[in-house]
């Protein structure tokens, strides 16, 4: 590596450093501000109880934000890295040297790639091993979360409902299971009956739930009420249940476990969003770099004068490209022209700024 490529991205390192540190202590800043009182409802607990609850806290969310902020914080490094050899002449340096422009921006698009696939093993590896923490509200203490249960679905097609869960004994209390057979038409179900217990505890060693006084009702009206012991689910586990609990919780899993899902196509409520998320999945990762690419040509000006200008342009950008993701997420899950079109939502972002990302790259002033 060249001594030019060396400091380029020395330069463009120490900006997403600061654009981390930034952009993220920002989020935490405005989160801690509003849900402070949160924290401190379990004052009784001790100062260094709540200091450590929310240390943790937002030390495991930091994976979520660093997902959410990935392709901004690149753009923010970007800036920082050129704006800096702007002020101080040296892209003209550079290009009296007889070296392209394109050259310069070259290491800054290598880190760039590099640097996205820390996003992609934060979203398919960290948060969903996080996953049953990152629900965790503000409010609850570590290791002594409860949650409500309702009506969440099994592999088995079973609708299980508790009043209270507890995290650290993991028991259901006065579960309500209604199980169900699929019928011969895609997506109907029918009931079977109804098991109903004091407790549910799950049994780490056989994979079932021990019940309490279990009770198993036929829907027959004519069969007698049978005693249970346990009952076995596919993949409804303790750790599964707070993130199940949660709306939007696909977006905590890893593209292994969507595409497990999709496996059981007549047991996903909404099969749209479930194929949106695998899609963005891999569009999100492409789309970041496309935001960088798009922005790069703008900031390789060469007088000081208008760096500030080209630093607006390309947060600009930068935002259109966010608002037009954001926009195409809302729309893949809804029925425009009698259809719902995920793939095609998803992917559109790309048909959209990639072409344009290309252009401004070819056509950047050398």
């Amino acid at each position: 590596m060249k001594i030019l490529d060396k400091y380029v991205a020395k330069n463009f390192l120490i900006g997403y450093c600061i654009a981390f540190c930034v952009l993220i202590g920002l989020r935490i800043v405005i989160d801690l501000f509003i849900n402070l009182d949160a924290f401190t409802m379990h004052s009784h607990l001790g100062t260094l109880a709540v200091i450590k609850n929310i240390l943790t806290f937002y030390g495991l969310n930091t994976t979520l934000y660093f997902r959410d902020f990935a392709g901004m914080i690149a753009v923010v490094a970007a800036a920082f890295s050129l704006g800096k050899m702007v002020r101080l002449n040296e892209l003209v340096a550079v290009m009296a040297s007889g070296v392209s422009l394109k050259r310069v921006v070259g290491p800054i698009l290598l880190l760039a790639i590099l640097l996205t696939s820390l996003l992609v093993v934060d979203q398919e590896i960290v948060i969903p091993s996080l996953s049953d923490k990152l629900v965790r509200a503000q409010w609850t203490v570590p290791g002594e979360e409860s949650y409500d249960v309702w009506f969440i679905t099994d592999g088995n097609g079973s609708l299980i409902c508790s009043r209270r869960f507890d995290v650290k004994t993991s028991t259901l209390h006065q579960p309500t299971i209604i199980t169900r057979q699929e019928t011969e038409r895609l997506g109907i179900w029918e009931v079977t009956g109804q098991i109903s217990a004091d407790t549910a505890v799950y049994n780490r060693q056989t994979g079932k739930w021990d019940l309490v006084n279990g009770i198993f009702i036929a829907r027959d009206s004519q069969a007698r009420p049978q005693p249970i012991d346990s009952y076995e689910t596919r993949d409804l586990s303790p750790r599964d249940i707070p993130v199940r609990r949660r709306a939007g919780y696909k977006t905590l899993l890893s593209s292994r476990q969507l595409s497990a899902l999709a496996a059981q196509r007549t047991k996903i409520k909404d099969l749209a969003q479930l194929y949106s998320q695998k899609h963005f999945r891999i569009t999100d990762p492409i789309i970041n770099i496309v935001m960088l690419m798009v922005g790069l040509p703008v900031l390789v000006c060469r007088d000081p004068r208008s760096m500030k200008s080209a630093i607006m342009t390309s947060f600009g950008l930068t935002a259109a490209c966010f608002i037009t993701v954001f926009v195409c997420k809302i729309l893949a899950t809804e029925v425009i022209f009698d259809r719902v079109m995920p793939e095609l939502w998803a992917w559109l972002p790309v048909f959209i700024f990639l072409p344009i990302a290309l252009v401004s790259l070819d056509s950047m002033k050398t």
